[in-house]
């Protein structure tokens, strides 16, 4: 049998405070982030690193000192071979930390995989996510000399089984809360700057996939429950897509609604849900009167996510495209250009 590599694809975080600059370093000097030519980028990213460290290990330093990305991963790369069996094995190839790609592409040459598959754990294709390691990954094959069948999935923003498993983990909060106030559920996802939508980014289009899908999932259960997508984690004066979450919260509280907040772009617990969701948004809900504020948790190894990816990846090794996404075909409709599946038609 033909040995197969899936390397799932995440950003990565510090594992110690010390590393936190080094690790916004490599954030801010990733060209599809700031996309300045490099001498000009690194100077910046150092000086944004240098800036944004201290806040950051404060952020750290109240999760114990590391983020907790990397375990969490290692849980659902066990889950997924536990599902896909002995002839597979999964790799974790993180972008700003380690083990990054150089790392991932000599465990899988070492391995002696005969083909692989990169299995995103963003749902939703971005350029600033997705797409840069599919990069960082082709540049450290190439420089390995790791040559062999390799196809990607970029997206799967609606993929049965994640949407499933977000389905469940929001309905059992729901079914828990008895409380009589009136109640909203906020759909959370990372937001991105205006400018990154605005060159032909589909991550908005695909977040918004998402939450239909999701809704539809969720009929019975959302009867009677307004229910609102928005974007968190903006950060500097640049304009970011919304609304954001922390002005759903502020008019959730003017109008005297409990929230649940739901994560719909990340699949494993980390600062921005268990810091940002958990702590300082929870935070802000007290002091503007928000009567219950609830989290779904992400989706992690939940069983119904994990026999997605493992759907996702069989899809992987049988399709002759170098990129596609979930559906098996593009996805994206023909306005935005930085879709990885560019030659299928849409």
């Amino acid at each position: 049998m033909s040995r197969r590599a899936v390397v799932l694809f995440n950003l990565g975080g510090p594992d110690r405070l010390e590393a936190v600059e080094p690790f916004l370093f490599n954030l801010f000097n990733d060209p599809a982030v700031i996309g300045l030519p490099s001498p000009l980028r690194r100077p910046v990213a150092k000086q944004i690193a240098r800036v944004r460290a201290r806040t950051a290990r404060g952020i750290y330093d109240r999760l114990g000192g590391s983020s907790p990305i990397l375990d969490n991963t290692q849980a659902q790369a066990r889950a997924l071979e536990g599902r896909l069996g002995a002839d597979y094995r999964v790799f974790i190839a993180m972008r700003c930390w380690h083990p990054m790609a150089d790392a991932a592409v000599r465990a899988v040459k070492e391995w002696g995989a005969d083909e692989a598959v990169l299995l995103p754990l963003y749902p939703q294709f971005s350029t600033t996510t997705t797409a840069s390691s599919l990069t960082d990954w082709a540049r450290a094959a190439r420089q390995a000399g790791l040559d062999v069948p390799t196809r990607a999935i970029c997206c799967y923003p609606d993929e049965p089984g994640f949407v499933a498993a977000l389905a469940d983990e929001t309905r059992k909060i729901l079914r828990l809360w008895r409380s009589p106030e009136p109640k909203r559920v906020l759909f959370s996802a990372h937001g991105l700057p205006e400018r990154v939508i605005g060159k032909g980014d589909p991550y908005a289009w695909q977040v918004e996939r998402t939450v239909i899908t999701l809704r539809a999932a969720l009929t019975d259960d959302l009867r009677g429950i307004d229910s609102v997508l928005c974007y968190q984690s903006r950060v500097g004066p640049m304009k970011w897509i919304g609304p954001s979450t922390e002005s759903e919260i502020r008019r959730a509280g003017a109008d005297k609604v409990g929230l649940l907040i739901v994560p719909v772009a990340f699949v494993s617990e980390h600062s921005e849900t268990l810091i940002e969701l958990d702590a300082d948004y929870k935070h802000l809900a007290g002091d503007v009167g928000v009567p219950t504020y609830l989290r779904a948790p992400t989706v992690g190894v939940h069983d119904t996510f994990i026999a997605g990816l493992a759907r996702l990846a069989a899809q992987g090794f049988a399709q002759t495209s170098s990129v596609m996404s979930g559906a098996g075909s593009r996805l994206c409709p023909g306005g935005f250009p930085s879709c990885p599946c560019r030659s299928v038609p849409a």
